[in-house]
């Protein structure tokens, strides 16, 4: 069972796998659904008109469908405020188009005939199996590549959550002792029984102040936490994106792996890390505000922190905390930075969006969060209010995908704004990474560093 749940889905045999079985499925399905009786006489190019308008009427059908589809999906519903990336659309595709051939093999093979026999009947059986596992192969292919894109699920216990659920909920001899204060980080030098790695650990955050009511949040402990007396070690409040879950950053954003990377370059320090939930639901979207939707800002600017600085052995000093995350959570650390620089000194935006956003029409979302109140919801947005006021001494790392128009021409813009703000800025376009948690946890590392400059521990 370990061998099976360490299974890579992203390379190695299942990806090889599913190349060899969706290119022989499409193989198959572009022969098949193109192919004429053997008694047929037709020569030429007419013949050659016949095997290729099936595929041609196939490859059009798809494509309308899956059209109207995004359409629906980001205009009309509308469930993402932005348009998917054409690596997905292209996948889409290409399993509508074999979805469409395979119904047409199969109408093909089971319309009425005169005198059908046994014999015929069995060749319609196998004809029906081979197809239908044609098709499944290039809905394989489809699935894995899509799935490589976003670099959500790396291996089978990341796509099962098998993985996360093994987790164990943060214990009290992990907890903060009322009345203790952890020693300075400030010349501390770490003991030799410090372990190899950190630990990860779950926990609820009670709504205390906003009344929401969040998924549970992950902690990521790194090895300095360990020790005795524990150093008092900066903070990094992390969100997904959306549609998503706070485990996203554990499997697609492979949080535990890089930090413990950072933190045996570092002698053990890193930042306590919490992953928190600002939606929800996997579906919900809250734009990190409080609006008639939720009171989703007062959860992340109140009760996080002061779930954190009462219950963890951390560094309560706002400028050594900073927030961060990826798509809609870098639009989410942008507002808190921008919107609670008391609270979090520093922010990572990877792949943020301009503004936060229900949907690709502006106007959906200032009707659905302010009841149309344009003038409200402008007044939480991080470019408003970075034209409004000053942030020296904050700063903000931001990255995007090099393959990710859209989102790197955000980040030139935000980034501009705060430069004229006061922040602090650094700028990087990720070589190779589209809109994808690639994206983010390949900028991770470098974020660190910015981090650790502006805090001043020693790199």
């Amino acid at each position: 069972m370990d061998f099976l749940e360490d299974l890579r889905l992203v390379d190695g045999p299942v990806l090889w796998t599913a190349w060899a079985a969706g290119a022989a499925g499409l193989g198959y399905l572009l022969w098949r659904g193109g192919h004429r009786s053997s008694q047929d006489t037709d020569t030429g190019p007419r013949r050659a008109l016949l095997f290729l308008l099936p595929l041609l009427a196939a490859a059009l059908t798809a494509a309308a469908l899956l059209a109207g589809t995004h359409w629906l999906l980001i205009y009309a519903i509308p469930v993402f405020p932005g348009e998917l990336p054409r690596e997905v659309l292209g996948w889409s595709l290409a399993a509508i188009t074999a979805l469409l051939l395979c119904g047409l093999r199969l109408w093909t093979t089971w319309r009425p005939v005169p005198e059908a026999g046994q014999a015929r009947t069995r060749r319609r059986v196998r004809t029906t199996a081979v197809s239908i596992g044609a098709l499944l192969g290039v809905v394989l292919l489809s699935a894995v590549q899509i799935n490589a894109y976003f670099g959500l699920n790396h291996t089978v216990s990341d796509l099962t959550g098998t993985a996360v659920a093994r987790i164990q909920p943060l214990e009290d001899g992990l907890k903060r002792v009322p009345g203790a204060t952890p020693s300075s980080l400030s010349g501390w030098s770490p003991p030799g029984s410090l372990p190899d790695g950190g630990e990860l650990r779950r926990a609820s955050i009670p709504g205390t102040a906003s009344g929401f009511q969040s998924r549970e949040a992950y902690i990521y402990l790194p090895p300095a936490y360990f020790a005795t007396p524990r150093p008092a070690l900066p903070v990094l409040v992390l969100f997904a994106g959306q549609p998503g879950a706070p485990a996203d950053w554990l499997t697609g954003g492979a949080l535990r792996s890089r930090m413990d990377r950072y933190a045996a370059e570092h002698h053990g320090v890193a930042p306590v890390v919490v992953v928190a939930d600002p939606n929800g639901t996997a579906s919900g979207n809250t734009l990190c505000m409080d609006s008639s939707i939720a009171p989703a800002d007062t959860f992340l600017a109140k009760d996080v922190p002061e779930w954190i600085n009462s219950t963890l052995d951390v560094d309560p000093d706002p400028s050594r905390w900073a927030v961060g995350g990826f798509s809609f959570g870098g639009t989410c650390a942008m507002q808190m930075v921008t919107r609670h620089p008391d609270t979090y000194g520093s922010a990572l935006a990877f792949s943020s969006e301009r503004e936060p956003a229900l949907a690709k029409e502006r106007d959906k979302t200032v009707a659905a969060s302010f009841g149309g109140d344009t003038e409200a919801f402008d007044r939480q947005t991080p470019l408003r209010i970075m034209q409004e006021r000053r942030f020296e001494g904050h700063g903000i790392y931001f990255a995007a995908g090099e393959r990710d128009p859209e989102f790197l021409g955000y980040m030139d813009e935000l980034s501009a704004a705060a430069r004229k703000a006061g922040f602090s800025v650094e700028t990087s376009p990720v070589p190779g990474a589209g809109h994808s948690w690639e994206a983010a946890s390949t900028a991770l590392p470098a974020g660190l560093d910015f981090l650790f400059s502006r805090w001043g521990i020693a790199q």
